[in-house]
């Protein structure tokens, strides 16, 4: 599906339980940090942001380090071994946030800034991008997908990436969402790098939608409206009396949940009289409730009807920690460690890295066969080996048992 000038996909992420194992999580740690220092040497701090940002790239680095195929973790673990990554390297760039440390994530901005030696305004900007690509996945984009994971790396020359992750308990599933802000022109207009998922089983409010704009201008007008705001607090029976619309046409509204607004958010909403959409979404209380209320407003009063289309890019190295499509090979993983953190240090592992460019240059167009044990990238023990049959259980050697170890 395309949207705009940016490749999008779909891919499933269903919801898995558990942590991953110690052994494995610093293992993950430490290839993340030397695949970062290589990509750095080669691309620059705005080229890795730039992959990072890229949902088919993202996806292969879970699977190089060795999670998940296509598990909701993929996405907690490998932000969380890439922070801890980027955290403790020499290359320009920090990341702060993660699973469960919402409250904590504007503060390690601050302290990441702070050892970049990012200027206070700089860090400024990054805090509000921070707050407002979050607010835009939970309450602009309403897919029935609830926002539980953010991440934020960013880098000395002040550019920056984001991936955070909503669930859908009722589904099973989850969906990821990519930021950079190198391809950002706007927060409320068309600004994902990709959006990674299974298409949504819900009406989609889609706020930041380039046909929404009329919407948001008058959700912003109707910000100052004191007498729809009041409305608004009345919930939807209230609005749909008011207005006099009668039918089905205000029913989808009502989809995702009742209007019941809490009307101190709505007076703040008031007194503050934003100027702008990012302005009105970073308004302490205005959720989720508060903007489909205010689109409701937008198309029963200024007939600007918001956009109701669902925004919607996988490679082993390594195996999985369930086994699948093989146990995680350990020998064969501490060596990959070893030899890309020498190339990350040496002369010949740069002259290296040259040879390899040219055998992808010499390769790049031609024909892909079918995955096979013989043509994944591995070496060792492992390379030829029959990955285990969907539902197989997995060796206990590989570590692939159930979860119990946090990082």
């Amino acid at each position: 599906m395309a949207m705009g000038t940016v490749r999008t996909g779909v891919v499933q992420l269903p919801l898995h339980e558990g942590r991953a194992p110690k052994w494995l999580y610093w293992r993950m740690v430490r290839l993340a940090r030397g695949i970062s220092e290589i990509l750095v040497e080669e691309r620059g701090r705005r080229g890795l942001l730039e992959r990072v940002s890229d949902p088919l790239w993202f996806q292969a680095l879970g699977c190089v380090l060795g999670f998940d195929w296509n598990s909701s973790g993929l996405t907690t673990v490998t932000s969380a071994a890439l922070r801890d990554a980027l955290n403790g390297a020499d290359v320009g760039i920090r990341a702060a946030g993660g699973k469960g440390r919402a409250g904590e994530t504007l503060g390690e901005v601050e302290r990441g800034a702070e050892e970049l030696g990012l200027s206070d305004g700089r860090t400024e900007e990054l805090k509000r991008a921070s707050r407002l690509t979050a607010k835009v996945d939970s309450a602009a984009v309403q897919d029935g997908y609830q926002l539980y994971h953010h991440l934020i790396l960013f880098s000395e020359d002040g550019d920056w990436a984001v991936v955070q992750q909503g669930m859908s308990a009722e589904e099973g599933l989850a969906r990821r969402y990519h930021w950079f802000s190198g391809s950002l022109r706007s927060f409320v207009d068309e600004p994902h790098s990709g959006v990674a998922g299974w298409e949504s089983r819900v009406p989609v409010l889609n706020m930041v939608a380039a046909e929404s704009a009329g919407a948001r201008r008058a959700s912003v007008d109707a910000a100052s409206d004191i007498g729809a705001l009041r409305r608004i607090a009345g919930g939807y029976r209230a609005l749909d009396e008011y207005f006099g619309w009668s039918g089905a046409g205000a029913e989808v509204y009502a989809v995702g949940g009742d209007l019941d607004v809490d009307w101190g958010a709505l007076r703040r909403l008031y007194e503050v009289r934003p100027r702008t959409y990012e302005e009105l979404l970073l308004v302490r209380g205005v959720g989720a409730k508060v903007v489909r209320a205010l689109a409701l407003v937008a198309e029963l009063v200024y007939g600007e009807r918001p956009s109701w289309r669902d925004p919607l890019k996988f490679s082993f190295a390594h195996g999985g920690k369930d086994g699948l499509p093989f146990p995680v090979d350990r020998e064969t993983y501490d060596r990959t460690i070893r030899e890309i953190e020498e190339m990350a240090r040496s002369v010949e592992g740069r002259r290296a890295l040259s040879g390899l460019r040219g055998i992808v240059r010499s390769t790049r167009g031609r024909s892909r066969a079918p995955w096979t044990p013989d043509t994944c990238l591995c070496t060792g023990s492992r390379r030829g080996a029959t990955p285990p049959a969907r539902g197989a259980r997995p060796s206990r050697r590989g570590g692939s048992r159930p979860d119990r170890a946090a990082p």
